[in-house]
């Protein structure tokens, strides 16, 4: 098995950012396509997290239709980065 590097996920932070009590939940505020056509949620707090469809592993058939991924705006998303309670401003584009 090849180790693959990937860079970072992270978008500027909205004006809305409205992470939970606990900073791990943040809301879905969008969702994009990377540079492979992978599918990644932007979060409210200023991160990204790729939401793939590789069964059985990732699960997720949801993101491959575009009306699932709309009716997923504004829901609740565990966001690794605010989980590790490291700075957002370390892990932010400028």
């Amino acid at each position: 098995m090849q180790k693959r590097n990937e860079r970072s996920s992270l978008t500027k932070a909205s004006r809305d950012c409205d992470p939970s009590p606990d900073k791990r939940a943040v809301r879905i505020v969008d969702f994009r396509q990377d540079d492979h056509g992978d599918w990644v949620a932007v979060l409210s707090c200023g991160h990204t997290q790729h939401v793939r469809h590789r069964p059985p592993w990732q699960n997720r058939p949801w993101v491959l239709d575009p009306e699932q991924r709309q009716v997923r705006l504004g829901s609740l998303f565990p966001c690794g980065w605010c989980a590790m309670d490291r700075s957002h401003d370390e892990f932010k584009e400028a």
